[in-house]
């Protein structure tokens, strides 16, 4: 069955063209614009191309020229179709055939068998004078058209530019007006919990604890908005000083006992013997790894298990966090390290966060001289945990220095 590309932004038309091909035998791809038919002739390889003129995208002429730049449509005819198109331009820039439109539905089946046969058409008059002069016309229409694209692009560019610093103010601005009334509302609630300003009946305490719990909630995500903001600057500070990378994981792991408590998630834990002594910011270090027993709590099924392996090198600490959840899709085991990437970003999503919390360990891992990425499944304690494996890696020396992403310090 041949095999036709119809290139044409006319939804009308493309519905007349494929039902007068179909009934006669004839397998139609189409595309709605010029770059998706350049896209689809070039993967598709069809045995012949039909196209509108005035399209939008590159336009019928452009598309033309671009297929007979490639080679592997050589001898592959094309069509133009066109209301308003010049007939002498279009076999100039290299088409085979011209139907006017509308087209004759009665012997357009016929006339796109004769071109599949073999069938060209040349106009004889045209000399290379002629033919030279229409290719320089055209060209100098793609060069204006491709002025006027770049023009476009570059106040869409100088439009996101601006976006993306009102973004940066907005996350600075945000940050900066909901920490200011949370860090009374802190101090009261500590002072309540520890009865400084009356006893308390045991409900009283229980409403407290929940409102603790969602106190400490929306600090989290306020700290998290302060780092996506240094990220976003290259402003993230980083306070260098003598700690214990052994330490610091069994202090993260501890903070999250009552969350896998919660949810039956046994811990599996294979450490060297301690001290692990190293140099750089073990506060950053511990909201890392908090980071990523949040996201393994959250992924992991009610009883599941969660690992954690600590694997020392000549300069590094590697810190190994597995879990017995779903993993991540090979396809994105890069995107979720992009600040707000989530695999369900939809406000009835299962689990919490606001998408930010992989990217500031990333780049929290890269400031301590090291990296943050995820492979499926890892080996803790002779347990094979299926799941989401995360090593996190940091120098023994982190550098007082430090470089992230796009020149990030």
């Amino acid at each position: 069955m041949p095999r036709v590309l119809h290139i044409e932004d006319d939804p009308r038309n493309r519905l007349l063209v494929r039902k007068l091909l179909v009934a006669d035998g004839v397998d139609v791809i189409e595309a709605a614009d010029g770059l998706e038919g350049v896209r689809l002739a070039l993967s598709q390889r069809p045995d012949l191309v039909l196209v509108d003129l005035n399209i939008p995208g590159l336009d019928g002429y452009e598309v033309t020229l671009r297929l007979r730049a490639d080679g592997g449509l050589k001898g592959v005819p094309i069509v133009a179709i066109t209301a308003e198109g010049e007939r002498e331009t279009s076999f100039a820039v290299g088409c085979d055939g011209f139907l006017q439109k509308p087209i004759d539905a009665r012997n357009f089946a016929r006339q796109v068998r004769a071109y599949l046969a073999g069938h060209r058409e040349r106009l004889d008059s045209m000399n290379a004078d002629a033919t030279g002069e229409r290719l320089r016309v055209q060209s100098g229409r793609i060069v204006a058209h491709l002025e006027t694209k770049v023009a476009e692009l570059s106040a869409a560019n100088e439009r996101l530019r601006d976006l993306d610093r009102v973004r940066t103010e907005f996350y600075r601005n945000i940050s900066h007006e909901l920490a200011t009334p949370m860090t009374p509302i802190v101090g009261y609630l500590r002072m309540m919990q520890d009865e400084e300003l009356g006893d308390l009946t045991n409900p009283q305490k229980k409403a407290l604890r929940a409102m603790d719990d969602c106190v400490r909630r929306l600090r989290g995500i306020l700290d998290n908005l302060v780092d996506v903001t240094g990220l976003e600057t290259g402003k993230m500070r980083f306070f260098h000083r003598e700690y214990d990378f052994l330490d610091t994981v069994r202090r993260a792991v501890a903070h999250h006992a009552d969350a896998f408590a919660e949810h039956h998630i046994t811990v599996l834990e294979e450490y060297p013997r301690g001290p692990l002594p190293a140099y750089g910011d073990s506060d950053r270090l511990l909201r890392a790894i908090l980071q990523l027993l949040d996201n393994a709590a959250k992924f992991t099924p009610q009883g599941g298990s969660v690992g954690l392996g600590i694997w020392e090198t000549e300069a590094t600490y590697e810190l190994v966090v597995a879990d017995s959840g779903p993993g991540v899709p090979k396809e994105r085991t890069e995107r979720i390290f992009e600040p707000f990437v989530q695999g369900d970003g939809s406000a009835t999503r299962a689990h919490g966060g606001v998408g930010v919390g992989l990217a500031i360990a990333r780049r929290v891992a890269r400031g301590l001289g090291g990296d943050l990425h995820v492979e499926h499944g890892a080996k803790i304690e002779g347990t094979l945990l299926p799941g989401a494996a995360f090593t996190l890696s940091v120098a023994k020396r982190a550098p007082t220095t430090v470089v992230l992403d796009q020149g990030h310090a």
